[in-house]
């Protein structure tokens, strides 16, 4: 066994759902010797049998979104020859819709990135989000779903980015002792306004390696644990303030936030 092992990830589309399946579980056991290789589009039985023999020859396994039932026939044969596992990520759910719901799919590959509403939508929320990133520009805490408040390295950015990518129009604005919230902050109907929180210990830690890449001095007061607490205690009192909800991101990734925010979102009542 090669000492990287791969996990071939083979597509007749753009093969970015598969590709996300195999992160999320990489994410689950670590997964650092692990390395993704995508083939897509896939077009031929060829390039399936190509995909498979690399798979076999390293002790790798594929995951595949084949929605044309000839490539995908030719996967589970050519996979089952050469002993290699071959997931297959779309095709149980597309049985369970059809089994469930009398569906008949399209069996067009790249459909979730076809240029629809929904595309475009995402593409304005991305937008919106860098235009309204750091509390560039107020007024887009008042055009926002989502305004995200707190401290510097609470990864407000980050987490922005990707509930834009969501289609969720995100502003952020950093929570700073010296500088009084806009008034454009204020709660609104059909508005979720989320705080941002994370250890005193665990910031330290994030702060000072962010000095570190800068090439400043970690003893910087932007690190130290003292300063750190100001701004958390005065980051409490904004948002007991506003009374909006709170999640501390010490130990959650930037899909796991996301995950709750959108919960929230869904459960907001809609806006008359």
């Amino acid at each position: 066994m090669t000492d990287q092992q791969t996990i071939y990830i083979c597509s007749d589309g753009v093969g970015e759902t598969a590709e996300a399946v195999a992160q999320a579980t990489m994410r689950q056991f670590g997964g650092e010797r692990i390395r993704l290789k995508r083939f897509a589009p896939v077009k031929d039985e060829d390039e399936i049998a190509q995909v498979v023999e690399e798979a076999a020859r390293t002790d790798g396994f594929i995951a595949f979104t084949l929605v044309q039932p000839e490539l995908r026939e030719m996967m589970r044969e050519e996979a089952a020859r050469q002993g290699v596992r071959a997931v297959d990520v779309l095709g149980p759910m597309m049985q369970a819709y059809i089994d469930t719901f009398n569906g008949s799919p399209k069996r067009e590959p790249g459909l979730l990135h076809t240029l629809d509403d929904d595309y475009y939508k995402r593409i304005e929320a991305v937008e919106f989000a860098v235009k309204f990133d750091d509390g560039k520009d107020a007024r887009g805490l008042l055009q926002a779903q989502v305004v995200l408040i707190g401290v510097s390295r609470t990864s407000k950015t980050p987490l922005s980015i990707y509930l834009a990518h969501r289609g969720i129009r995100v502003a952020n604005l950093p929570l700073i002792p010296e500088v009084r919230p806009p008034q454009e902050l204020a709660a609104a109907p059909g508005k979720l306004i989320v705080g941002l929180t994370m250890e005193v210990e665990h910031m330290a830690l994030i702060r000072s390696e962010r000095l570190r890449e800068m090439g400043l001095p970690e003893t910087a007061s932007y690190a130290s644990e003292k300063r750190i607490r100001e701004e958390l205690s005065f980051a409490d009192d904004v948002m007991d303030t506003l009374g909006c909800k709170r999640i501390d991101v010490t130990r959650r990734s930037i899909e796991e936030t996301a995950a709750i925010i959108l919960r929230w979102l869904n459960e907001m009542p809609e806006k008359r």
